[in-house]
């Protein structure tokens, strides 16, 4: 009487891999063929996905994500000042990840006390805040920012135009020149660089809050609110800015409207979301065509193995799980492979671009995940069909 033969799945396993190593090239060159349908698969998701961060970047640099509030000008009604802390008021609206102020002091500035007044026709002296820069993207081409320390001090920072028409074009440490400001002595401590998206500030002299307060005779009520959100709720924000910034006389202040960035943007983003499902659909679909392939090549050219160990006692389930053991050990070499040369291709051809290398997570997790799954899916066929053969067939087969 004939006792059932039972393998265990570590034992299935084993056989499955053992399948592997006596057959080295057949199984390099089968794991090849999955690697590289699996790193096209990572190229064609991350290649895309670099392109659009870098895309996005662009856009975002066009303002996408900040607001500008202030009040109408001063000769369409009654003029309207915001509150002192009005910036510290927007700062508190959830979604805000930043807000400024900066506020005109209605100075006058020169040269020197000898220069022809006329000169400053152009240029407007504006108190500060320190994080102005932060709020509105903008940076230094030559010296340094305010800072909590220098804006109690006379000290300046000019716009790139303000600072054509004073004659600073670039600020040397330890050299820096002076401007008179209403007739006070101010230390030029920075030129900006230029800013499109605040053009208003490129011709303006921008000294500290407390400096403008002592030294000024500034009233401390901000003119312009510079605020900085989270961009998917920058038009919830906009609803709430007026009541925020100035609740006594909301409707006497204006906001800005989203910049129309924004809105090619969210096209983009949603443009680029169905490209990266159509092409990884397509990229998983030629790699189980290949380990389909791969596996069905198998079955023919090991008929003779099948039918000796049909004849030795091996039944049907094991043929089977044999064959699907041997289908995801290819796939998951191959996914492993694939996924590191995607990736490393993808990185090198992002660098070349000067994009930044984005490897999305989903498209390297798909890369093994998908590739066992559709080794597994795609082993299917070919386990049956080498289980279905009669040994007498398998083992007189050429």
């Amino acid at each position: 009487m004939n006792q059932r033969i039972r393998l265990a799945p570590l034992d299935v396993l084993r056989l499955g891999l053992l399948g592997l190593r006596t057959r080295r090239t057949r199984a390099a060159l089968s794991a090849l063929g999955i690697a590289i349908g699996i790193a096209t698969l990572v190229v064609v998701t991350g290649i895309p996905a670099s392109s659009q961060r870098a895309l996005m970047d662009e856009l975002s640099a066009l303002g996408t994500n900040m607001l500008r509030a202030q009040p109408p000008p001063s000769g369409s009604g009654p003029e309207a000042l915001l509150p002192e802390a009005a910036d510290a008021m927007a700062a508190r609206i959830g979604p805000v990840t930043s807000a400024s102020a900066v506020a005109n002091t209605h100075a006058t500035v020169r040269r020197s006390d000898l220069a022809d007044p006329n000169d400053s026709i152009g240029m407007t002296v504006l108190a500060a805040r320190t994080n102005l820069l932060d709020t509105i993207g903008g940076g230094m081409g030559s010296g340094r920012f305010l800072t909590p320390a220098t804006e109690h001090f006379p000290t300046a920072v000019l716009g790139p135009r303000a600072a054509s028409r004073l004659g600073f074009d670039r600020i040397v440490p330890g050299s820096e020149p002076l401007v008179s400001i209403d007739g006070h002595a101010f230390t030029v401590i920075g030129v900006l660089r230029p800013m499109p998206l605040t053009p208003e500030l490129e011709t303006s002299v921008l000294v500290g809050w407390d400096a403008a307060r002592h030294t000024l005779g500034f009233d401390g009520h901000p003119t312009v609110i510079y605020v900085k959100a989270v961009e998917s709720r920058i038009e919830a924000v906009r609803d709430v800015l007026p009541a925020t910034v100035n609740p006594e006389l909301p409707g006497l202040v204006q906001v800005s409207r989203p910049s129309d960035a924004l809105a090619a943007k969210r096209a983009t983003q949603h443009t680029f979301s169905a490209l990266f499902l159509g092409l990884a659909g397509v990229a998983l679909l030629v790699g189980g065509i290949g380990v389909a392939n791969t596996m069905v090549v198998s079955v023919l050219e090991r008929r003779r193995e099948i039918g000796l160990r049909r004849a030795l006692g091996a039944n049907r389930r094991q043929i089977r799980g044999q064959f699907l053991a041997e289908s995801v050990a290819l796939s998951v070499l191959g996914g492993l492979t694939g996924t590191v040369l995607g990736a490393a291709a993808t990185a090198g051809y992002a660098l070349s671009r000067s994009w930044p290398p984005v490897l999305p997570p989903l498209a390297l997790a798909a890369g093994v995940l998908g590739a066992l799954v559709v080794g597994a899916a795609a082993g299917v066929y070919p386990a049956v069909r080498a289980s279905r053969l009669p040994p007498t067939e398998a083992l007189a087969a050429v």
